[in-house]
């Protein structure tokens, strides 16, 4: 019966003494959620729904294979991505005492984006900007990171339009030529892509509250994290 309105016990406990002539209280129906095992946590949004399953299922075991060839050390293997933050946080959990809540500053700014490729060591190389990100953009950060690279190289994108425009698909064939491949995944499959795991550490753990003070303090904040991913910060691709 939760499940069906997991969102208020209220109508959970009139619903049972609709049903059952039962009155319960709510830190009863609480109590009685924890031990049917169920938690109240985050919602997650979901894309599901509108890919193609057999065409998810395919890369899948693609990407298992790629993945395969790279740990036996054929070629590297990046996930990139872009993301943008701002004075606006996102609101995590945290720990607080009764009765008190802690406030995060908030509010409207100019928007940072990061571009980044990172492969499943913790590798990182970030882009920043201030401006707008566009396919030219992502077009320059690519003929960065090709110039970095010392063999033969496979980044996974996702289907953004900057990833699919005319201009970025005109750079194809000189990034093969210097040993860079890139490989796309479907619409709608972002769990894929595993440097989301990444953004979410940035915004939800490692961004201290206080660099939401001010545009300045989020800009150090953030640059010292990306300065120190694969060392100081840590994901895990598990």
């Amino acid at each position: 019966m939760v499940e069906k309105s997991p969102r208020s016990l209220k109508k959970v406990l009139a619903e049972i003494e609709k049903r059952w002539k039962i009155k319960l209280s709510k830190s009863t129906l609480k109590q009685l959620c924890k031990k049917a095992k169920l938690s109240w946590k985050r919602v997650r949004k979901s894309l599901h729904s509108k890919r193609d399953d057999e065409e998810f299922s395919n890369a899948v075991e693609e990407l298992k294979r790629l993945l395969e060839k790279a740990n036996k050390g054929e070629f590297d293997f990046y996930y990139f991505d872009e993301s943008g933050f701002t004075l606006e946080p996102c609101v995590p959990y945290a720990w607080q005492r009764v009765g008190e809540q802690i406030k995060v500053p908030s509010s409207k700014s100019k928007r940072l984006n990061v571009l980044g490729f990172i492969d499943r060591h913790c590798h990182f190389e970030s882009y920043v900007f201030e401006g707008s990100i566009t396919s030219d953009v992502v077009i320059a950060c690519f003929d960065k990171f090709a110039e970095k690279i010392t063999k033969k190289t496979v980044v996974l994108i996702d289907n953004a339009s900057m990833h699919t425009s005319n201009a970025f698909l005109e750079n194809i064939e000189k990034w093969e030529a210097q040993n860079l491949f890139i490989h796309n995944i479907p619409p709608y499959s972002p769990e894929l892509n595993k440097i989301e795991i990444l953004w979410r550490k940035i915004k939800y753990e490692w961004l201290d509250f206080s660099a939401y003070k001010s545009f300045s303090a989020l800009k150090k904040a953030l640059n010292d994290i990306l300065a120190n991913i694969g060392e100081k910060y840590l994901i895990n691709f598990s």
